[in-house]
């Protein structure tokens, strides 16, 4: 029994290096860069290998046991006498920060708190490791804030009753068997939940990326204490998708949502060499610019945009488009074009690692920018465009009109010829001096964003909505 008992524990033992190697293998942002490129040229077998890397890394890593390694002590958390943390989750650009998107509200609202901390707490940055446990992120840390290297290496948590953590980020292979452990011991777990985009529209991502983003929301959905979103229409799709899937939750869950903020200033932003795009800004003086902000993938409506705007070059209208966002997913027929398009460099310019730096001054010297995308959590780019006066293209989408109001110019369809006719009709306006205005539109510098995070997360806002299971709804209802 003895000798039984040593080889199992020799097993385990094997299993659980194996598994860390593994992991660090898989989270290693440069071999994941290098795969990206080789395969991007071959659609059917890059989806295939995404998709076996999603199961195989599912069989491997995700349960709803105990991690592996747990060497937190989670399970005896206790009472603290000094302050309490706030442990804010940036596991997703601690791997690798492409500084847009999720990673630039996630990278913005931990600087804001680490600057301005709530009252009684101390802000503490972690990560999920590659072993499943969670790390205070203090080397990251550093660096972002430009201090001096730490004393010590990144040490596990040491997490206690009464602890708060809030997740900002998104990172897909999260061991959320160690967030039930440090729930089960009086840490409340808060979430941010973006969008439902991949759930909606499958069609528009890859069958791994679905499966994932369906196994983290499940994830969520099973520990978290509330969830706060980034509108008003994510926090309404959220308890629809709820209704919808009522086996995702067994208990009740406050909602709520919080609006982004439009200072890239302040979120640690990046700048480019001395003259970075100084053609491309010339160009911009020279007739109407276009500007598209995001990543190039399916929804955010760029083979439209440009398919419109071949349009109106061939009928004489002399204007602009300038795209500024990294090479996405399913879209490599339209990288390919734009890459090889005539009027590259000329009146088309897409810019695939702009620095923010570069994108004030685009916002700032542009003529519009068009926001075309089919669904969004937000659309960080129409207030970042407004605090720089701006003026708004937009889809006619709700979470569109949540953000703009009536200080953008909405178009309808999805053909080229739609949006062409639209971009005819906002170019009379603007020459006419008609076109919406985005003076007056609503935004919020991050350390309000941040502010209004902090009032759900601590009590002193109201959640917008409680999420009840049917049965408990219909007992209450008979109260």
């Amino acid at each position: 029994m003895k000798f039984s008992g040593h080889v199992l524990s020799i097993t385990q033992k094997i299993k659980v290096v194996a598994k860390h190697w593994i992991r660090s293998f898989l989270a290693n942002s440069a071999a994941s860069g290098i795969s990206r490129k080789l395969l991007r040229n071959f659609p059917p077998l890059q989806e295939a290998v995404w998709l076996g890397l999603y199961l195989f890394r599912k069989k491997m890593f995700i349960s709803t046991t105990e991690p592996s390694v747990v060497n937190g002590n989670y399970d005896q958390i206790t009472a603290s006498s000094e302050k309490r943390q706030l442990l804010i989750d940036i596991s997703g650009i601690v791997l690798r920060d492409v500084h847009t998107g999720v990673q630039r509200v996630a990278r913005s609202l931990l600087q804001e708190l680490l600057n301005n901390p709530p009252s009684g707490f101390v802000v503490e940055p972690v990560y999920a490791d590659a072993s499943g446990n969670m790390r205070y992120a203090w080397t990251y840390a550093c660096t972002m804030l430009n201090e001096d290297a730490h004393e010590s290496e990144d040490a596990v948590i040491a997490a206690y009753q009464g602890d708060i953590f809030y997740c900002p980020d998104l990172y897909f292979p999260y061991p959320f068997s160690t967030l039930s452990a440090l729930k089960r011991q009086g840490v409340h777990i808060t979430f941010t939940v973006y969008d439902l985009i991949p759930l909606k529209y499958p069609k528009l991502f890859s069958k791994a990326l679905c499966l994932s983003f369906s196994d983290w929301l499940s994830g969520v959905m099973a520990v978290a204490d509330d969830v706060v979103c980034d509108s008003l229409a994510v926090t309404n799709e959220v308890g629809e998708w709820l209704n919808d899937h009522p086996d995702l939750r067994s208990r009740a869950l406050p909602i709520g949502f919080f609006h982004l903020g439009a200072d890239i200033e302040a979120s640690k932003p990046t700048f480019g060499i001395v003259n970075e795009g100084a053609d491309i800004l010339a160009a911009c003086q020279n007739r109407p610019t276009m500007l598209m902000v995001g990543t190039v993938e399916p929804r955010k409506g760029h083979a439209q945009v440009l398919a419109a705007v071949d349009l109106l070059w061939k009928d004489g209208v002399d204007i602009n488009l300038i795209i500024v966002g990294k090479e996405g997913w399913r879209t490599q027929d339209l990288t390919r074009q734009l890459r090889r398009h005539s009027e590259r460099y000329r009146r088309l310019f897409w810019l695939e690692s702009a620095s923010d730096g570069l994108l004030l001054q685009l916002y700032a010297s542009a003529s519009a920018l068009i926001a075309a995308s089919f669904a969004e959590g937000f659309g960080l780019p129409l207030i970042e465009a407004a605090r720089q006066s701006l003026p708004i293209i937009a889809r006619d989408i709700p979470v569109f009109r949540e953000v703009a109001s009536e200080h953008a110019f909405y178009f309808q369809g999805e053909t080229p010829e739609e949006l062409a006719k639209a971009i005819r009709r906002w170019l009379v306006l603007y020459k006419e001096g008609n076109a919406p205005s985005p003076t007056g539109l609503p935004w919020l510098t991050w350390a309000q964003s941040a502010r209004q995070l902090q009032g759900l997360m601590l009590g002193n806002n109201q959640w917008h909505t409680v999420w009840m299971p049917h049965g408990e709804e219909a007992e209450s209802r008979k109260q």
